[in-house]
């Protein structure tokens, strides 16, 4: 659509900065709204964001009922999202997931603004992907993405699981929809060589987390020989990994029944049922239980899910890290290893050092960091937006105090 036929979202003076040091987002307050109201803006719609001078600095797709009201998707203003662009950027997004895992077919296949496209996130689980729109933008265009995706991939199944709770600041709908053959319950993948299954229709996200597919596999490399406590164990991406890479055994803890089945399930798949004991309950109940009883393990993972989902929970998710922290230090071994994760973009990894340095001084430990990391390479990070390297985990070895060199 030319420029002239289109809507200007004009911004106040001085807010184009930055965007012009590369992010993407525009807020709600740095829009001139005498200028330009939201209120006369549809929520989707394609505008050229212009700065206070009038000088055009690109095209974004509006949500104006939003704090994060546009987002960029072309700095050139004559460059509109069309079917040639989405096809484009999805290529891209192949290419490079091929290259950093050819032939697996298993990986994040699109991450947002780091791919090109704010709001989209694609997983890929060999001929079955699985989507979330979490944009009013994309969610309007979510028949381009159906077509670019059957013209990169062949696919038996694209599911689109909309169910996320940020699309509700989007004024969406949550649902699951299948476009194609309807997916299996367990959906195969391979990771770090090991073989799983998915619950992509029921279980959490898109079903799987690559996201620590790197971390995991550092992780299980030391642990040959060991015992495992997997706490929020999930479908046992971390503890059934450790397994594969030589540990001896593995207690899986977790609250839901139905990840332990899918759990059970991946175990008999890998022929280590019988290595592998699950616990269903509170991690935070159970892992204390554990310490009191005087269990202890080679390698305790504490990969929970996000307890900082807005910035002012930050008080009560920070006091939730600080206890798993000890209970994860009080149930691993002189010499064991600790992996202890977090998922909330506003506990950050300055957070999480400072929570394992307290940890170990209040349980009398002494902690080696060994690594602080974040996520993967299919996870690309778009350099200008903080926002999107939510995810950190740190591996630490323990040892007692007053061994020999130990302060």
């Amino acid at each position: 659509m030319p420029t002239a036929e289109l809507r200007i979202l004009k911004l106040k003076p001085r807010e184009e900065r930055r965007l012009r040091q590369g992010h993407l987002w525009i807020y709600s307050n740095e829009v001139d709204t005498r200028a330009t109201p939201l209120k006369g803006l549809e929520p989707g719609a394609e505008v050229v964001v212009c700065a206070a001078s009038g000088k055009p600095l690109g095209r974004a797709l509006m949500s104006p009922q939003a704090l994060i009201c546009a987002r960029l998707i072309s700095r050139d203003p004559e460059q509109g999202l069309d079917a040639a662009m989405v096809g484009e950027r999805l290529r891209a997004a192949l290419a490079l997931r091929e290259r950093l895992y050819p032939g697996t077919g298993c990986y994040r296949l699109f991450y947002g603004e780091a791919d090109g496209l704010s709001g989209v996130i694609i997983d890929r689980y060999g001929d079955v992907v699985v989507c979330q729109l979490n944009t009013i933008g994309m969610e309007q265009r979510r028949d381009m993405l159906v077509d670019a995706l059957r013209d990169l991939l062949e696919l038996r199944s694209i599911v689109f699981k909309l169910d996320a709770g940020a699309r509700a600041t989007e004024g969406l709908d949550r649902y699951v929809d299948v476009v194609g053959e309807p997916p299996p319950d367990l959906v195969p993948l391979v990771e770090n060589g090991v073989a799983f299954q998915a619950p992509v229709l029921g279980g959490q996200k898109t079903g799987w987390f690559y996201d620590h597919r790197e971390n995991r596999a550092r992780t299980a490399a030391l642990a040959p020989g060991v015992r495992v406590l997997d706490a929020f164990s999930y479908v046992g991406g971390w503890g059934l990994q450790a397994l594969a890479f030589g540990a001896d055994s593995l207690l899986a803890v977790d609250s839901s029944e139905t990840a332990l089945e899918v759990l059970r399930a991946n175990a008999k798949l890998q022929g280590v049922s019988d290595r592998v004991t699950v616990q269903k309950g509170d991690a935070f109940s159970t892992l204390e239980a554990l310490a009191d009883a005087g269990e202890r393990f080679g390698l305790v993972v504490i990969d929970p899910p996000a307890l900082v989902k807005r910035r002012k929970d930050l008080g009560a998710g920070q006091h939730g890290y600080q206890r798993l922290a000890r209970l994860g230090m009080r149930l691993t071994e002189d010499d064991g290893l600790l992996l202890f994760a977090s998922c909330s973009l506003h506990f950050d990894r300055a957070m999480l050092r400072e929570t394992l340095r307290a940890a170990a001084r209040h349980v009398d430990r002494h902690a080696q960091l060994l690594g602080v990391w974040g996520v993967g390479p299919d996870h690309p990070l778009h350099p200008a937006i903080p926002e999107m390297d939510y995810l950190g985990a740190a591996l630490l070895r323990l040892r007692a105090p007053g061994r020999g060199g130990v302060l």
